[in-house]
């Protein structure tokens, strides 16, 4: 595990000298690259460079805290398309993260993993993720600001933690979270590839209303916000032109499934799902337009009253103390963004989805 130090808490000035090879690249590029070689390739007590964004380079440059150190007197670099030119001198003055906003607030934290890039969480249902107008606080992201404090270097200048996917409030299960602006930077990458490179890995397990006819298989469907009611999703039938084109509306969503296990005579099945992509619902949403909603789903499961009523008594009173989708992130795996080691997570189901498996009674033969 990587040891976990404070950052420091002045302006920190790199001072950069372009290189023949350099010459002609636009300074926020210039920067952002040379910054990132220095901060690789320190020697232990020399000067460290630092990874920043090009969007945070751009930010500082705007700022006038980059310096072009002329021959007769120093001038501020105001133009970040600027083209830097061979033995020019440069001065970049980081400094140290802003505050956190939002504040932190003292939430438990289920810590999996911590390092001084990232931290690895088990969220539990009922947490919601990032603040937001009907959830301005009491969120993921104020307990990791309390917990991680000084640890945090800063995502774009600011002290906060770099949230790179998010699981609805009502799903529970594994999250990463970026600690520093290059393992933002890192991770963002690998969830914006949605694992095509091989390097990211997510499964759910999810109970379903019965199970699709097929044990193994993949829903490629488009999502989109339902034209009938706009707080929903919904998985739409692929479009073609008159010349084969797609013309499908909405975001390409990829969802593959493995059916392990079926309950209650085959009423309840308990589904593996991996993602290749990451939309909104993205699982309730395909589960659905299988004909199999997610047990407690109060948006997409609705109309499963003559099901729940087949349940044993037992189960039924769990399913109604769960009181929530169904739907847990069991495994995580990712390749550390600064490290390249290969990190890999798994958390069991949750005591509420522990005691409906419980009370569903044996498995279909």
């Amino acid at each position: 595990m990587m040891p976990i130090a404070p950052e420091p808490h002045e302006d920190r000035t790199h001072a950069l000298t372009v290189a023949e090879e350099d010459g002609g690249a636009r300074l926020d590029k210039y920067l952002t690259q040379a910054l990132s070689r220095k901060a690789e390739g320190a020697a232990p007590g020399g000067e460290a460079g630092e990874v920043l964004s090009r969007a945070r380079v751009k930010q500082l440059i705007e700022q006038g805290r980059v310096t072009l150190v002329g021959e007769t007197r120093p001038r501020p670099a105001a133009d970040p398309s600027y083209r830097v030119k061979p033995g020019e001198r440069i001065e970049v003055t980081v400094p140290p993260p802003a505050p956190a906003r939002p504040a932190g607030q003292a939430i438990p934290l289920d810590v999996v993993y911590e390092d001084t890039e990232l931290i690895v969480v088990m969220k539990p249902a009922g947490l919601v993720v990032h603040p937001a107008p009907g959830n301005p606080d009491m969120t993921l992201v104020n307990a990791l600001i309390a917990h991680c404090g000084a640890t945090l270097s800063g995502i774009g200048g600011e002290r906060r933690p770099g949230i790179v996917h998010r699981l609805d409030k009502e799903t529970s299960g594994l999250m990463v979270v970026a600690k520093t602006d290059r393992a933002h930077q890192g991770l963002a990458a690998q969830f914006a590839a949605h694992g095509r490179d091989g390097k990211l890995t997510r499964r759910y397990t999810a109970l379903t209303w019965g199970a699709p006819a097929k044990k193994r298989g993949t829903v490629d469907a488009n999502i989109a916000r339902s034209s009938h009611n706009r707080s929903k999703m919904a998985a739409l039938k692929t479009r073609l032109d008159e010349d084969g084109d797609d013309v499908t509306s909405g975001r390409r969503a990829i969802t593959h499934y493995t059916v392990k296990r079926e309950f209650a005579g085959g009423l309840v099945a308990e589904i593996e799902c991996r993602l290749e992509t990451g939309r909104t619902h993205q699982i309730r949403v395909h589960m659905t337009a299988l004909g199999h909603p997610l047990l407690g789903d109060p948006t997409y499961g609705t109309g499963m009253k003559s099901r729940a009523s087949k349940l044993s008594d037992g189960a039924r009173a769990a399913l109604t103390r769960l009181g929530r989708q169904a739907l847990h992130a069991h495994h995580l795996g990712f390749e550390h963004p600064v490290t390249g080691e290969k990190m890999s997570f798994d958390a069991p189901l949750p005591e509420d989805m522990m005691e409906l498996v419980g009370e569903l009674g044996d498995e279909k033969e």
